[in-house]
């Protein structure tokens, strides 16, 4: 059993995506680095800072998490096809990666309290009796489910408080089952082999550019507006736009990555995505170090934009470098061996 993929497997959009997805994603973390304390300084929250806090609200928050989260699914089901195609159990084979990223994830929790691994792990888990499922049974579910959440934030927004039934909405309007959505969201988009053949897919892809639009464009509104009056349920807001922002970002970057142009001069983020589970693992400690040398206490949004920055273009160059060398980033070597107990080889050929 060879579990390595070979640089001609690899889809390169898929890279580029879960590069800039990581890019995203430092926009939210950065600020996690250091712990707010009650009583303490605060961050700055006052003229351009509050015009990039919206910002971020509207273009990033949750989004890039969300396109982190299809990814998952989309990775799902090349790894368990391909570990069928060579004989082997693929929900077996993933549920042992789901554990060995559950370890992994539980250790990175004392290192970083807001790291999203071991809850992948979990929801991962749910995945695994869709494999054999159907397409237009898929469908259904993923209808069903997106209904239910935006319906619970909805009830969240605007039911009368109900200690049941704001229990139901608590459960089914979560971040949790929005990850599960667009894991299953990408899990579906790769069986039905729109992965890897975006060009044959262009016109639903095109389509679903189009039916989202005008739900990114109303919601970017309604989240600045309520972002600058600082309106209490302003996550409600996010968390309901969400689902078609994420479908609108990324029917937007499949089909601008099918431009070979584009394509080649994002490479660079593809090589930070191709091994984006080191650099998820890396992201924590490089942005607390800049923090520290900033001497920076709390983190205010300008301040953000320039840790994610400085830290994303470290990662790019570490990621260049590596692969000059290596064809696996090395948390990626021991995630590989721990699901499937061998020793696989690194370098080049």
């Amino acid at each position: 059993m060879n579990p390595s993929v070979t640089q001609k497997e690899r889809i390169v959009s898929l890279d580029i995506i879960r590069g800039l997805a990581l890019f995203g994603i430092l926009f939210i973390n950065v600020g996690a680095y250091v712990v707010i304390i009650e009583g303490g300084p605060m961050p700055d929250m006052s003229g351009i800072n509050s015009v990039i806090n919206s910002l971020i609200d509207i273009f990033i928050e949750k989004k890039f998490f969300s396109i982190f989260s299809f990814l998952f699914g989309v990775g799902f089901y090349i790894f368990a096809s391909r570990a069928e195609a060579r004989g082997d159990s693929p929900r077996r084979r993933f549920a042992r990666r789901l554990f060995a990223l559950l370890l992994i994830g539980i250790i990175h929790i004392f290192l970083f309290w807001g790291s999203i691994l071991a809850i992948y792990a979990v929801i991962g888990f749910l995945l695994l009796p869709f494999y054999s499922a159907k397409i237009s049974t898929i469908c259904k579910w993923l209808f069903t489910l997106i209904s239910l959440h935006i319906l619970a934030i909805l009830g969240q927004m605007y039911m009368p408080n109900n200690a049941v039934l704001s229990a139901i909405y608590g459960l089914l309007g979560t971040d949790a089952l929005a990850i599960f959505i667009m894991f299953l969201s990408g899990f579906l988009v790769a069986k039905a082999g729109w992965i890897g053949h975006i060009g044959e897919h262009a016109q639903k892809i095109k389509r679903v550019l189009y039916g989202t639009c005008p739900f990114f464009i109303g919601f970017s509104l309604w989240i600045w507006f309520s972002s600058q009056a600082d309106d209490q349920q302003l996550q409600l807001i996010i968390g309901l736009g969400v689902v078609p922002t994420t479908y609108f970002y990324l029917s937007c970057l499949f089909l601008l990555l099918e431009n070979k142009q584009i394509a080649k001069l994002l490479q660079p983020i593809g090589r930070v995505g191709q091994m984006a589970f080191t650099n998820y693992l890396t992201q924590s400690f490089i942005g607390t170090a800049i923090i520290s040398l900033m001497g920076l206490q709390v983190v205010s949004p300008s301040e953000i934009v320039i840790i994610a920055s400085i830290t994303f273009i470290i990662q790019i160059i570490f990621s260049v470098i590596w692969f000059k060398f290596f064809s696996i980033g090395p948390f990626e070597k021991l995630w590989r061996f721990m699901t499937y107990g061998k020793k696989t080889v690194t370098k080049q050929s």
